[in-house]
């Protein structure tokens, strides 16, 4: 490479376990990353809170003059890695407009604000990339960009949270409960001081989101998908499950339906659903993270890897740093946002999928028949039914009844629910889980 070529300056913002890796990885590997861009890179500097001696970075590449750094003429990337939605979108926002292209893996921000980012980036003619938001080191966003450009996805599912994967898992190979499982996965730190954000889909429904954009050219917010956590999982959900062939998995599922009257819409939602032991999404345990593409020409595309940790997020943020270097090298710009369907939201009452219903009844004759009148009545069709006796001390005190219905609306099976509820015989609805699989 000849001397005279320009540097491709790059500016990173944030030195967590991401960000230390990425600038681990521009220095250790500086001569290859420069052979495949055609340019060598040079960090700029570094945004921090905390301008240290003790960083492992030589400090004179830190500043917590962000602002600052992002509208430096040498800086050409900015690579955010910072995490909260403030000052995250400040930061990005004036690196764009600077005519900075920006690499980001900030899901939070993506999945609230992506319009205004992408517009900011199509006014200076530069490029947004964000492959390190969804899926850690796990290519979904560029396949759907670019290798999937020609086609028509109609289904984008799969796990994409890896501290709630890790503790299913761990309530399905143990048998323990839900507070025992995040205990553990606290102690090995896969989940957060707050697990709010993992364990309530708050995590997995920005993600949702930002599949649920770029799969149908339809900006997709987070308050657009309905989420469940997994906080309300037994012990008894899994062995039903098991019962079922099948296991529980806490699912991001995005798709484009069309409803009795002929009209297109986006769904995307998030929850805990059974899951038939026969599909690869069953099998995905520990925090690894799995996502499945459909589309119409391509069929099922699977994708499998780490989706969340330092070196796997980095690696994907890498990825995006070359290729946002070599459109800079080259004077090009990579795929801008299509936005050009915008579909409408599907409300979740008109989606359809097979349910789990279990509820603890009066030990007494009659009580089946009528819980199946209060499905009937609504033309929710029953597929299985099981019953068992439910003891305390050695004495049987009542019964517990699991429904297995075929599909019906969200909206049928909640009033569904509400009736059983009111119900003298049903001493409480425990468990309304979603069966999923021949779709997915």
């Amino acid at each position: 490479m000849s001397d005279d070529v320009k540097p491709v300056g790059v500016a990173v913002l944030g030195l967590g376990n991401v960000g230390s890796e990425v600038v681990r990885i521009i220095k250790d590997s500086a001569d290859d990353l420069a052979a495949r861009i055609g340019a060598p890179l040079a960090l700029r500097g570094i945004g921090v809170r905390r301008v240290a001696p003790d960083r492992g970075v030589p400090v004179e590449l830190l500043t917590d003059k962000v602002e600052e750094l992002v509208s430096r003429e040498d800086v050409d990337i900015v690579v955010e890695l910072m995490g909260p939605v403030e000052p995250s979108r400040k930061a990005i926002l004036t690196a764009l407009e600077h005519g900075k292209s920006v690499v980001t893996a900030n899901k939070a921000l993506l999945s609230t604000s992506t319009g205004e980012l992408a517009q900011a980036a199509e006014n200076a003619q530069v490029d947004l990339y964000f492959e390190a938001a969804v899926a850690g080191a796990i290519p979904v966003i560029r396949p759907l960009t670019q290798s999937l450009a020609g086609d028509t996805v109609v289904r984008v599912a799969g796990i994409v949270n890896g501290t709630t994967n890790y503790i299913l898992s761990a309530m399905d190979s143990t048998g323990t409960d839900y507070e025992s499982a995040l205990a553990d996965a606290s102690a090995l730190g896969y989940a957060e001081a707050d697990p709010t954000a993992d364990v309530e889909g708050y995590d997995a429904a920005a993600k949702a989101a930002i599949l649920a954009s770029i799969a149908f050219h339809t900006r997709v917010t987070a308050d657009d998908v309905y989420r469940e956590g997994i906080t309300k999982i037994t012990p008894a959900d899994f062995a039903t499950a098991h019962a079922l062939g099948c296991n529980i998995k806490l699912l991001s599922i995005c798709e484009r339906i069309t409803g009795d009257d002929g009209q297109e819409r986006v769904s995307a939602r998030v929850y805990p659903a059974l899951v038939p032991l026969t599909h690869p999404l069953a099998t995905v345990s520990g925090a690894f993270n799995a996502v499945v593409v459909e589309a119409e020409a391509a069929g099922r595309l699977m994708f499998y890897g780490q989706g969340a940790g330092g070196a796997p997020t980095a690696s994907a943020v890498l990825g995006d740093l070359v290729m946002a270097a070599r459109n800079r090298v080259l004077g090009s710009r990579g795929p801008k946002e299509s936005k050009y369907a915008q579909l409408p939201i599907a409300p979740m009452g008109l989606i359809s999928t097979r349910y789990y219903v279990s509820m603890n009844v009066a030990d007494r004759p009659g009580v089946l028949s009528s819980v199946a009148a209060e499905f009937a009545k609504r033309e929710v069709s029953i597929a299985e039914v099981r019953q068992e006796g439910v003891e305390d001390g050695g004495r049987r005190v009542g019964a517990r009844i699991v429904v297995v219905t075929h599909s019906a609306t969200d909206a049928a099976l909640s009033e569904t629910v509400d009736a059983l509820a009111d119900l003298d015989a049903v001493l409480g609805v425990a468990s309304v889980l979603r069966l999923e699989g021949s779709g997915i």
